[in-house]
């Protein structure tokens, strides 16, 4: 039976996203208009995103550091496409106290003005680059329209900056990031996602280039989840990150940033999630299983907790004085991988039950069994169903089109990713913002166009995935 606090996804998906929210306590609303207070189940899944991500970085030869909040309006300034890029989101401080400051501090929207200031001095010599540094912080954004994890004014995220001697280098600095980001989507999260290049009107204000990781949610809609930006030398021009070079001239050093947010966990609802509330893939769950006891079977609870935990499994026993049809209802809305319930009876036959989320079967197991290695194999198979059926259902929802009435009725009837070639012309890429709000999500690297533009008719140069976002 379905949970009743929770709308059907089939009926109204908006709905049905903020009942999950809700359900799982991942976070709530405040009363600072558009920002949220994620909650301790919500930022568990934040803290096990960080700890893979940062055992990932620090893998490829990043350090963390951390920048100040506040950045100066002179110095954002410097780079001019950045500012105006971010205008009309940026949060200002105009006092200080009771007093009025004499420049405006803007609350960080992104940092890279307040890295490439730091890189100005600290860059003398090659022999000092790359240098390779992240921060996991929060910023803030002013955006008109919120929605927990999708879309909030201040939300936590990790920006990388890194600053290398050449250009080959920065650029290889580019893709590896983009590949990390894809192999944390696919392997820990279970979320299939295309990459490509962003077009000169999406890319980040400022890049030379950005790179992009794209996810379709259920209902068909994209969600931009990564990207990593080749700033090439401009921030090293406006801010003078100078450097000697090996033949002793002076040259401006080379720069890339990259980042995902807590909007990975919106993610994961949408992908995975059901009407019975989270399902979590166990590689990025919090806690992987639980176990519920039902009547006097402490000894058998004991023995099975502290094998699963001996083989570092995260588990946790639900002894509270709740009733065990409710532990197993909190234990499915949250999303709890495995849910091993040990009773009494089934004891007397020398069993047990485990339960799977992702499919909700149950299974009955001999007491004898070596339960860590049927655990770690479950989950294994849990962690694969659950990556199968997105890209199954992605797959499916990825069509061609060479019309734009065909992307037209695609997008009317049963959105999802829409290939189709483009000229490259801006114009015609801005018109099919006018069939149900359609934009391009990347261009397909190494895929040449085989049609011509979907929209004027000539020659095409870029086979593009096109999609609405939210």
């Amino acid at each position: 039976m379905k949970n009743e606090a929770i709308t059907s996804r089939d009926v109204d998906f908006a709905k049905w996203y903020t009942d999950v929210v809700k359900a799982a306590k991942l976070c709530d609303y405040s009363n600072v208009k558009g920002c949220m207070v994620i909650e301790p189940n919500g930022y568990a899944i934040w803290e096990r995103m960080q700890n893979v991500l940062d055992g990932m970085f620090k893998e490829t030869g990043h350090q963390n550091v951390y920048m100040p909040l506040l950045i100066p309006e002179g110095l954002l300034k410097k780079e001019g496409e950045l500012i105006e890029g971010f205008a009309p989101e940026v949060a200002w401080v105009t006092h200080g106290g009771s007093k009025e400051l004499e420049e405006r501090l803007c609350v960080r929207p992104t940092s890279e003005t307040l890295f490439s200031d730091y890189y100005s001095n600290a860059v003398n010599s090659y022999r000092d680059l790359p240098m390779k540094y992240n921060q996991w912080c929060s910023v803030m954004r002013w955006e008109k329209t919120t929605r927990p994890f999708l879309r909030s004014r201040e939300f936590l995220w990790q920006e990388g900056h890194t600053v290398h001697a050449t250009q080959e280098e920065a650029e290889a600095e580019t893709r590896l990031m983009l590949n990390i980001y894809k192999k944390f989507f696919e392997d820990y999260l279970a979320i299939p996602v295309i990459t490509g290049r962003k077009t000169e009107k999406e890319k980040f204000a400022g890049a030379e280039y950005s790179l992009t990781i794209e996810a379709l949610m259920y209902n068909g809609v994209a969600l931009q989840s990564g990207t990593s930006h080749y700033f090439g030398q401009k921030f090293a021009k406006a801010y003078d990150i100078s450097f000697t070079n090996k033949d002793n001239k002076l040259e401006y050093a080379y720069q890339t940033s990259w980042g995902v947010t807590t909007r990975m966990i919106g993610a994961l609802i949408m992908v995975h999630s059901d009407d019975f509330g989270l399902v979590l893939p166990p590689k990025i769950a919090p806690k992987q299983v639980v176990i519920v006891p039902i009547g006097n079977v402490s000894d058998k609870v004991s023995e099975v907790y502290q094998a699963l935990k001996d083989s570092h499994i995260s588990v946790y026993v639900d002894d509270s004085n709740k009733s065990p049809g409710f532990k197993f209802k909190e234990a499915e809305v949250n999303g709890i991988p495995v849910r091993i319930e040990i009773g009494e009876r089934d004891l007397k036959r020398d069993v047990y039950t485990v339960v799977r989320r992702d499919t909700q079967e149950k299974m009955e197991v001999s007491a004898d069994t070596d339960i860590a290695s049927y655990v770690l194999e479950l989950m294994d198979n849990i962690q694969n169903n659950l990556f199968t059926k997105a890209r199954k259902r992605r797959d499916e929802m990825t069509y061609e089109a060479q019309t734009v009435d065909e992307m037209r009725e695609i997008i009317e009837n049963h959105p999802g990713f829409i290939i189709a070639d483009w000229c490259g012309d801006q114009a015609c890429e801005e018109a099919l913002k006018e069939v149900g709000g359609l934009k391009s999500r990347c261009i397909l690297e190494g895929e040449n166009a085989t049609h011509k533009c979907v929209v004027c008719g000539r020659d095409a140069k870029h086979k593009v995935v096109w999609g609405i976002q939210y």
